[in-house]
């Protein structure tokens, strides 16, 4: 699609939004049997994502509600839940409805067991804020209501009913998440879009989206975690989204205090702290949170201390400002890896006693939301991040090789600042006698960081001073620049063709220039280890591209409880800074690599079979054009002459490999016991779940001999 045929196609969207008349709907809440009103009656708008509460008087009002069917849920605690579906009309009519109040005296568990039927019913929306869900393959981890270990934000336990996902951890506090879904790389989470209350928290989204900061468990509200099909209305990434919803002020108290303190195995200590409360108009929330532990592995020590500010100021009933500020610190000595013949002696072992790793982490936000009626809401997100890494270490080929405690340490240091913003509206409307939900959106992202790697200290402790002067001769050497822009557009549309079945097609327009300017270092060394040639080399590269991607949902509701699903969506992934210019003794990078693209689609069903069973079970397919991988090759360089010679070395090389197809099937299935024997517990709860997910994978195409065919890895 040509940019101009997209211009046309845009303009053209923006003026069909058509107008309609507003309705009120109102009504009374009586308790059944005797008439009395009921106070504080939570009134829940499925469609619309919306609350609202009865008065002193059992009354509650809705405005501005568009034509067409409303489905409302009742819901106080010590009552029955009532769902009802109503027709306004235009004559305002009042309603009445009757909850039943329950014989039983409400336990704290009974209690919980009451708001966790709200919240199955809640996590089902298609459209929430200025975002829509319809069609996507999501989950939503709700923390209140899970029994884990939140202290060492343990990703086995809090993402165990999530399928799919490939975990691994790299130390016992949680500091950093390492998570993969459907065969990618999880590293550092690097192929998610990871995101904060809405807002990117990764050192660079497109040029090195790896994160290095994740939020304790224990002040986080939710986890929203959706596939591939999120590629249009929060990045570009095949993986989909991670977003962290934090912890809101509470509405009933002017403060709350809560301390917890936590000690396990390996000398691990956990301390969070948090502070909570409203008055008036205005709302807080804080914590610190601190982590220390030795690790279960000699060397792995590790000292952490995490700061969230948040607070909101309610302008009107329509208006909301929020401000909030992370900040996050921790130094960690590392192990080193082991071989498989050291981890199957002694999977403890350690033979790295000087390599380091520290985390700076400083992010902000200001987040505008306005409700221009029922139909109409709109949200500005500006953030900003300053960072850094810094890693230093005895780097060799060989992990098993023994470290020469004289030798200069491997050091890279990492700058990183960046900050964007992100505009959203979203618009309910009417097409003929069917409704319609429209969001348009904008972001600009912009970012300048830094890389410089060169030697380090011979010292053992965590040093992180170059000693370029010291050490002239250092084979791995760079210092580099890389500016970064980005602008994206970005629209979906809920089509309703029935009030139970429903189409969303969607575009992502984007503009990329990533940038490297910088200079590395070649030193050839004779038989001895004698230097014979330190020369060094500019390497300024400049990546422009605009693009747009494509996808649609559907989404099919035969009853309340059921929902099929499906979505095709494109998907992209931009060459990462590491792949232009990193200098690893590990690897070398092919001058001519590109970007990557394809495309995600899942389809599946998800729902409930009444109190006992909940299950979603569908599968998915991902193909990459143009993936970046590595194969074992010759090493060359480029002689005095200009010329590409072999070094006589075989290394891995990194670059575009081919086109790959990743597909599988993936399943949840969870099983509530009680009611399912017919049991009313609400004092007991006892729930048995299977995660299941087969996965499979083939290069369905490659320039490289002995590639194509094989599986991917």
């Amino acid at each position: 699609m040509r940019l101009k045929d997209f211009s046309l196609f845009l303009f053209f969207v923006l003026i069909a939004t058509p107008c309609w008349a507003q309705i009120t709907f109102s009504g009374y809440i009586t308790e059944k049997g005797t008439g009395e009103p009921i106070e504080g009656v939570d009134i829940y708008n499925n469609a619309a994502g919306k609350s609202y509460v009865t008065d002193e008087n059992g009354y509650f009002e809705i405005n501005d509600l568009p034509y067409g069917n409303l489905d409302l849920f009742f819901f106080k605690l010590g009552y029955e839940i009532i769902n009802r579906r109503f027709v306004p009309g235009s004559n305002n009519a009042k309603v009445r409805v009757e909850l039943e109040k329950l014989s039983r005296e409400m336990s704290e568990v009974a209690v919980i067991d009451q708001r966790d039927k709200i919240f199955a019913i809640k996590r089902l929306r298609e459209v929430e804020g200025t975002s829509i869900f319809a069609g996507k393959k999501n989950e939503v981890i709700s923390l209140d209501q899970m029994v884990v270990n939140t202290s060492s934000n343990n990703p086995r336990q809090i993402y165990s009913q999530v399928s799919g996902l490939n975990i691994f951890e790299s130390n016992d506090a949680g500091l950093q998440l390492n998570i993969g879904g459907r065969g990618l790389d999880p590293n550092r989470s690097s192929n998610f879009n990871i995101r904060q209350n809405g807002y990117d928290i990764s050192a660079d989204v497109l040029g090195y989206p790896e994160s290095y900061y994740t939020p304790p468990a224990e002040g986080l509200n939710e986890i929203q975690v959706i596939r591939g099909a999120a590629s249009l209305q929060y990045g570009t990434q095949f993986g989909g989204l991670v977003n962290f919803k934090m912890k809101k002020p509470v509405k009933d108290r002017n403060i709350e205090v809560l301390s917890r303190q936590s000690v396990g195995s390996n000398a691990l200590f956990t301390s969070f702290n948090s502070l909570s409360g409203t008055t008036g108009k205005v709302g807080y929330y804080g914590f610190y949170n601190y982590k220390s532990g030795d690790g279960f592995r000699p060397n792995s020590g590790f000292e952490s201390d995490n700061v969230y500010l948040y607070t909101d100021y309610q302008i009107s009933d329509k208006t909301t400002l929020a401000l909030d500020f992370t900040y996050l610190n921790y130094t960690a000595q590392q192990p080193g890896g082991l071989t498989d013949t050291q981890f199957y002696t002694d999977p403890t072992f350690s033979n790295r006693s000087r390599n380091w790793f520290e985390v700076d982490w400083k992010l902000a936000s200001l987040n505008f939301e306005h409700e221009f009626s029922f139909k109409t809401k709109l949200s500005v997100l500006v953030y900003g991040l300053n960072a850094s890494r810094k890693s230093v270490g005895f780097r060799t080929n060989r992990v098993s090789q023994q470290d020469d405690v004289s030798a200069p340490r491997d050091l890279i240091l990492g700058d990183f600042n960046n900050w964007g913003t992100e505009v959203r509206l979203l618009n309910r409307y009417k097409i003929g006698t069917k409704n319609a939900v429209f969001l348009i959106g904008s972001k600009w992202y912009q970012s300048k960081n830094t890389s410089i790697q060169g030697p380090g200290s011979a010292s053992s402790g965590a040093d992180f001073t170059l000693a370029d002067e010291q050490f002239p001769n250092y084979p791995n050497q760079s210092d580099f620049t890389f500016p970064n822009k980005n602008l994206a557009l970005f629209g979906e549309n809920i089509f309703y063709l029935q009030d139970n079945f429903s189409i969303t097609p969607g575009f992502r327009f984007e503009y990329i220039n990533t940038q490297s300017e910088g200079s590395f270092k070649r030193v050839n060394f004779d038989l001895a280890g004698n230097p014979i040639q330190n020369q060094t080399f500019e390497d300024d590269r400049d990546f422009e591209r605009n693009f747009i991607l494509l996808g649609t949902g559907l989404s099919y509701l035969p009853s309340s409880t059921t929902e099929f699903y499906g979505n095709f969506s494109q998907n992209y992934r931009s060459v990462t800074f590491n792949d232009i210019r990193i200098v690893n003794p590990t690897f070398q990078v092919d001058p001519n690599i590109t970007d990557e693209s394809g495309f995600t689609s899942d389809f599946g069903i998800r729902g409930r079979i009444g109190e006992a069973v909940s299950y979603d079970l569908g599968g998915f397919g991902l193909l990459y054009n143009n993936r970046i991988g590595e194969v074992l090759r010759a090493e060359t360089i480029v002689n005095a002459d200009g010329n590409e010679e072999e070094t006589g070395r075989v290394v891995r090389y990194r670059g575009n490999i081919g086109q790959a197809f990743m597909y599988g099937i993936e399943s949840l299935f969870e099983l509530n016991l009680f009611p399912l024997f017919g049991e009313d517990k609400q004092d007991l709860k006892l729930t048995v779940f299977a995660n299941t997910a087969l996965t499979n994978s083939k290069y369905m195409d490659s320039k490289i001999p002995g590639v194509e065919g094989n599986e991917v890895e």
